[in-house]
C-alpha cells in the first residue's frame, strides 16, 4: 500500500473514532439502514465515488451553530425535511477549489425543495476572502456560511479538508467522504437522484 494511502486510511479511522466518540454521549442513533437501499447505493459507486462511505446506521449530526452568510446563526436541524451535501472547506485548500465548482454544478441541477448543497468555511477564513475564492473559480450559486470556531466541524469529527457529508430528509448523517472528489461524476448524480424522493 501507498504511503498516501496509508495516510488517507489512517486519517478515516481517526475521523470514524472521533465521530463514534461525539455520537456516544449523545441519544441513540436511528436503527440500521435498510440493506437492500445501501446495496443499491454501494452499486452506484464509481470512480472518486468509491471513497463514499455508507454509513449502516444512520448518524446524529452536529447541534452546533454555524454563522450564515446573512450574518445570523443556524443548525443543521434547521435543514431538515431535503436531502443535505454538507461541505467543510476553507480559503487555504487547493482540492476545496478543485471541487467546488462540481458542487455548484449539482446545486444547479438538483437543488431545491427536496436537496441542497450547504457550504461551510470551518476555522478562520475571512469573509472578503472567501467572495474572492468563490469569484475567482466562478461560484455564485453556494452559501458562505463560516465555522469559525470550528465547533460544527468539531463535533462531526472532521479531521481534513475537504470533508462532505451527506445527510438525510431526518437530519442524520448517512455517508461520508473525505478529501476531493469528482461530485459532478456520474456516479455522484445517480447517488443523489438515488436518494431524492422520486429515486
Amino acid at each position: 500500500m501507498s504511503r498516501s494511502k496509508l495516510v488517507y486510511t489512517a486519517l478515516a479511522a481517526i475521523a470514524i473514532m472521533a465521530g463514534l466518540l461525539y455520537y456516544s454521549g449523545r441519544d441513540a442513533a436511528p436503527q440500521e439502514a435498510d440493506p437492500a437501499r445501501l446495496a443499491e447505493l454501494e452499486a452506484l459507486k464509481t470512480g472518486d465515488m468509491k471513497k463514499l462511505v455508507l454509513h449502516k446506521s444512520p448518524q446524529p449530526v452536529s447541534t452546533a451553530s454555524y454563522e450564515t452568510e446573512a450574518g445570523g446563526e443556524a443548525t443543521l436541524a434547521d435543514h431538515k425535511g431535503k436531502t443535505i451535501l454538507l461541505n467543510f472547506w476553507a480559503t487555504w485548500c487547493a482540492p476545496c477549489r478543485k471541487e467546488m465548482p462540481m458542487l455548484a454544478e449539482l446545486q444547479a441541477e438538483y437543488g431545491g425543495e427536496d436537496f441542497e448543497v450547504i457550504t461551510v468555511a470551518t476555522g478562520r477564513n475571512d469573509p472578503a476572502a472567501m467572495k474572492r475564492f468563490f469569484e475567482e473559480i466562478g461560484v455564485d450559486n453556494l452559501p458562505l456560511h463560516r465555522d469559525p470556531s470550528s465547533a460544527v466541524a468539531r463535533e462531526m469529527g472532521v479531521l481534513g479538508l475537504p470533508a462532505t457529508v451527506l445527510i438525510d430528509e431526518s437530519g442524520d448523517e448517512i455517508a461520508r467522504l473525505l478529501g476531493d472528489a469528482h461530485w459532478s461524476s456520474d456516479s455522484a448524480k445517480a447517488i443523489i437522484e438515488a436518494l431524492l424522493p422520486e429515486g
